[in-house]
C-alpha cells in the first residue's frame, strides 16, 4: 500500500511539472512568436510587368522585355523633366529569382518587409504572374519577407500598356470582371498556390486579399451586392476548408478623393454590407503637382476615410507620379513634379507612422506606392538621379531615426 501511495504521489508530481512546463511552453512559443513579429509592416506595391509573358507577351511587348520596352522610351515633356527612368541596377527581369534576391535584400535591410504583388486574371487565365512565381517564389532569401496579392481587376484598353504599338486604338483588351465559374477558380488557385506559402501575409491567421476593382467584381456578378457578398463568403469558407480561421478580405481604394456626404456613406454602406475586413489605397490619391500639396491632400483624404470606416483603414504613401511613357499627350500638369523628393516622401511616410501609432486596436500596417512601378514615376528601387534615397527615407523613418 505504502508504495502504491508512493507511485501515486510520483504521477501526480510529474504530471503537475509536465502540465507547468507545456504550459509555459506553449506560453513561451507564442512570446517568441509575438516578439518576432515586426512592430510595424510596411508593404510595397510590386507591378509584376518588367518580363515576358507567357500567354500575351508577343502581343503586348514584342520586344521580349515586357512594359521595359515602353518604360525606356519615356521621353521628356518639360525642362527637367526625368525621363526616361533609369534604374540604378539596369533593366533587370522581375520574374528573375537572382534579381528579386537582390530585390529582398535592399528591403528587408531598409524597413520594407511585405511586398503586395498586384496580380492579373484575363481570358480565363493568368497574366504576369511569372513576376510572383519565377521571380519572388523561387528566390533563395524569400523567407525574409512576406507578401500578399492585389488582385488588379480593372478593364484595360489596346493602347494602355502599349501605345507606340496600338496607338490611337482605345478599344477594349481585357474586362476586369469575372463570372461565378471563373471566381472559383481563382479561389482555388490562390489557396492552393499562395495562401499555402507560409510567408503569405495574414493578419490574426487570416489570409489577406486585396481587390483593386469593386466595380468589376460587382459588375462580374450583375452588379449585385448581395450576390457579389455570396462570392466573397464562398472564399472564405473555402480558405476555412483549406484549415486557416478565415480570409482577411481588403477594399483597395485605389487612387482616393475626397467625397460628397453622398459617395461616402454608400462608400461606407458598401463596405459594409460585402463585409470587407479592411480598407487600404493603391496610391494615396489627390494628385497634384507640387508633391507637398499631394501629399497634405492624401492626409485630407485618410481623415475623412477614417471618420466613415468601421474597419481598419491602413495609410498609404506615394513616391511620386509620372505616366508619361503610357500617354503622349500628357505634360508638366500631370506629373508631380515639384519637391518630389526622398526628404519629403520621408516626411509623409513619417506621418503614416504616426496614424499607425494612434490605432493601436489594428495592425500597424503602412503601404507604398510602390517598389517598381518605373513607368508611373513611383519606385523605392534606386535610381541614377535618388540613388538609394527612397529606400533611405523608409529605413530612417521606421528605425525611429527619423529627425533626430
Amino acid at each position: 500500500m505504502k508504495n502504491c501511495l508512493i507511485c501515486r504521489k510520483t504521477f501526480i508530481y510529474s504530471f503537475c511539472v509536465f502540465s507547468f512546463l507545456l504550459l509555459n511552453g506553449h506560453r513561451l512559443n507564442a512570446q517568441q512568436k509575438q516578439s518576432s513579429d515586426p512592430e510595424y509592416y510596411v508593404a510595397a506595391y510590386v507591378w509584376p510587368s518588367c518580363h515576358h509573358d507567357e500567354r500575351f507577351g508577343n502581343m503586348l511587348w514584342p520586344e521580349g522585355i515586357g512594359e521595359w520596352e515602353v518604360i525606356k522610351k519615356g521621353n521628356p515633356r518639360f525642362e527637367g523633366h526625368y525621363q526616361p527612368r533609369q534604374p540604378l541596377w539596369g533593366y533587370e527581369m522581375d520574374d528573375d529569382p537572382n534579381v528579386v534576391e537582390k530585390w529582398i535584400d535592399a528591403a528587408a535591410d531598409h524597413g520594407v518587409n511585405i511586398f503586395v504583388y498586384d496580380w492579373y486574371w484575363f481570358d480565363g487565365g493568368p497574366f504576369l504572374e511569372s513576376a510572383l512565381n519565377d521571380g519572388f517564389l523561387k528566390a533563395k532569401n524569400n523567407s525574409k519577407m512576406q507578401f500578399y496579392i492585389m488582385w488588379a481587376n480593372h478593364d484595360v484598353r489596346r493602347n494602355y500598356w502599349n501605345v507606340h504599338k496600338f496607338k490611337d486604338d482605345t478599344s477594349p483588351l481585357w474586362d476586369g470582371a469575372v463570372d461565378w465559374d471563373n471566381f472559383k477558380i481563382i479561389v482555388d488557385r490562390v489557396i492552393k498556390q499562395y495562401f499555402k506559402q507560409t510567408n503569405y501575409f495574414k493578419i490574426d491567421g487570416k489570409p489577406v486579399f486585396s481587390i483593386f476593382s469593386i466595380e468589376n467584381l460587382l459588375q462580374g456578378f450583375n452588379g449585385s451586392v448581395e450576390e457579389s457578398r455570396k462570392a466573397l463568403d464562398y472564399f472564405r469558407e473555402e480558405v476555412k476548408k483549406a484549415g486557416f480561421p478565415g480570409l482577411h478580405i481588403q477594399w483597395n481604394q485605389g487612387g482616393g478623393s475626397i467625397m460628397s456626404k453622398e459617395a461616402a456613406k454608400e462608400f461606407s454602406d458598401k463596405v459594409a454590407q460585402m463585409g470587407f475586413n479592411s480598407v487600404a489605397l493603391y496610391n494615396m490619391g489627390g494628385t497634384n503637382e507640387d508633391y507637398l500639396v499631394y501629399g497634405d491632400n492624401s492626409v485630407k483624404i485618410r481623415t475623412q476615410m477614417d471618420s466613415i470606416l468601421d474597419v481598419p483603414l491602413f495609410p498609404c504613401v506615394s513616391i511620386g507620379w509620372d505616366d508619361t511613357p503610357r500617354f503622349p499627350a500628357k505634360g508638366t500638369h500631370d506629373v508631380v513634379y515639384y519637391h518630389n523628393t526622398p526628404e519629403s516622401f520621408a516626411a509623409l511616410l513619417y506621418k503614416a507612422k504616426k496614424y499607425a501609432d494612434s490605432h493601436p486596436e489594428q495592425p500597424k500596417l503602412i503601404t507604398i506606392n510602390a517598389w517598381n512601378e518605373w513607368v508611373e514615376g513611383s519606385y523605392l528601387l534606386p535610381d541614377m538621379l535618388n540613388g538609394y534615397g527612397y529606400l533611405n527615407g523608409v529605413r530612417e523613418v521606421m528605425s525611429g531615426e527619423y529627425g533626430k
